[in-house]
């Protein structure tokens, strides 16, 4: 008997293999599928079941292909938005048998129409769950957002309450597995640890803590959250299946004008954030790689050809598996920085840095000509900003070259400077001259001890 739960950063995506005797399941497993199969091969196991708790929003699932290479069969939650090819159409107390572990259906909507968990048996312990696959229904430290229906806002929130109310039933013992953890873009309030029980989370969780489900619908429907526009994608993707991103194709390693005679449409700098502001190819993007699945799908379009600059064949490659796993897979080639700019002669541009004194000399002057933006999120921006500055969350300065309608000045800040950095490129990209980062951002602010307000702004 055996459980493996599998991490996709970036994404902050937790899947999961369980198995006993000569069989095993997975649960929601992520577009690159190498890794169950190993694990199934390392303990001996065919993988025979494939279950999916959910409609995925922020990353194309990998059933469809592991089902093709492994014959399991797929199941999917009632109630879903429309056919999906690949998956068999479960409903509550559906189970299967996996050796002495029983898995079984429990349908919980309300972060999706067709949300389910799969709670855990042992059957050589008779005495209630042993532990639960919630999807996104139930999280370590917080729920599942519940605006994905926007015209009906209160119905969804008071279903997600009733599937909440049907999890806790299951007993304190029982061990929670969900699908995502802190840094995921379902949910704002997760707390930075991958395990919990039931028990700990009806005592400490603070949306598992309101007791009316008035209050809680009340609480869910004045939250805010960002959906990117690549949401749309995956759930066309997701519908009908999308092949796996296993062995993707060697990329193309360039030069850079061999690159640009592809022609891209994003060229994207996945170098650290650092190595951007010191020098970059003018017109290209920001995205490290570590910041990819927060923020490539903000500007990302499905068929767009993608160029990359990398300091290295494995920081290129490790951009492209991130990419592929949220459905952009048109990638034409990579050139290597520097090496590949200064082969090519390349005039590299740059982004300047400012510093609090500067930032707060700025304020000071008062001038028209001038703007301090904000890109951190607005929860982030009401819970304390610099006095003047203006709010623009990062992934809408990405979104598009219509917007926003600046200065001919523009400082650029966030928590720290990444995300700064992130629109301050967008911002150069779509023709801004003006630009610069306030490099240490809000955090270098609080830490001179220098003023701040809260609220709107």
């Amino acid at each position: 008997m055996f459980l493996k739960q599998i991490k996709t950063d970036g994404l902050a995506h937790f899947s999961y293999i369980i198995g006993d005797g000569s069989l095993a399941a997975v649960i929601d497993p992520r577009r690159d599928i190498e890794v169950y199969l190993e694990t199934a091969r390392a303990n001996g196991v065919r993988i025979a079941h494939i279950f999916e708790t959910h409609r995925n929003e922020d990353l194309v699932s990998g059933a469809c292909a592991l089902a093709e290479i492994t014959g399991a069969k797929v199941y999917h939650g009632p109630n879903a938005a429309d056919d999906i090819t690949y998956a068999e159409t479960v409903k509550e107390g559906f189970s299967v048998d996996l050796g002495a572990l029983k898995l079984e259906v429990m349908e919980t909507p309300g972060h999706t129409d067709d949300s389910i968990s799969i709670a855990i048996y042992d059957t050589a312990y008779p005495d209630g769950a042993a532990g639960v696959f919630t999807g996104d229904a139930l999280f370590v430290g917080d729920v599942g957002r519940t605006d994905f229906y926007p015209d009906r806002p209160e119905e969804v929130a008071g279903k997600l309450y009733d599937s909440l109310q049907k999890l806790v039933s299951l007993g304190d013992q029982t061990i929670l597995y969900p699908a995502h953890g802190a840094g995921s873009a379902c949910g704002a309030g997760m707390a930075d640890r991958e395990f919990s029980t039931i028990g700990h989370e009806r005592k400490n969780n603070p949306r598992l803590k309101i007791s009316s489900r008035e209050a809680f619908i009340e609480a869910k429907v004045n939250e805010h959250h960002y959906q990117p526009p690549y949401f749309k994608l995956m759930e066309q993707l997701n519908l009908s299946g999308a092949p796996a991103c296993t062995a993707p194709a060697p990329l193309k390693v360039l030069p850079l004008g061999e690159l640009r005679k592809a022609q891209p449409d994003h060229m994207l700098d996945v170098r650290p954030i650092t190595s951007h502001l010191g020098g970059h190819v003018a017109a290209s993007q920001a995205l490290p790689v570590s910041m990819i699945t927060a923020f490539g799908g903000w500007f990302l379009g499905r068929d767009d050809k993608i160029g990359l600059i990398a300091e290295s064949v494995g920081e290129a490659e490790a951009a492209a598996r991130h990419l592929c796993r949220i459905g952009f897979d048109n990638i034409v080639g990579a050139a290597l920085a520097p090496v590949g700019m200064a082969a090519g002669g390349e005039k590299l541009a740059s982004i300047p840095l400012v510093d609090t004194e500067e930032v707060a000399a700025r304020l000071k002057a008062g001038d028209a000509d001038w703007a301090l933006l904000d890109v951190r999120s607005i929860e982030e921006f009401e819970g304390g900003h610099i006095p003047g500055s203006k709010h623009l969350y990062a992934g809408d300065v990405m979104a598009g070259c219509d917007g926003p309608d600046l200065p001919a000045r523009t400082t650029v800040m966030c928590g720290s400077g990444a995300r700064a950095t992130l629109a301050a490129s967008a911002l150069k990209r779509c023709g801004h001259t003006g630009v610069d980062v306030f490099m240490g951002s809000y955090q270098a602010w609080t830490a001179d001890g220098r003023e701040t307000e809260s609220g709107g702004g």
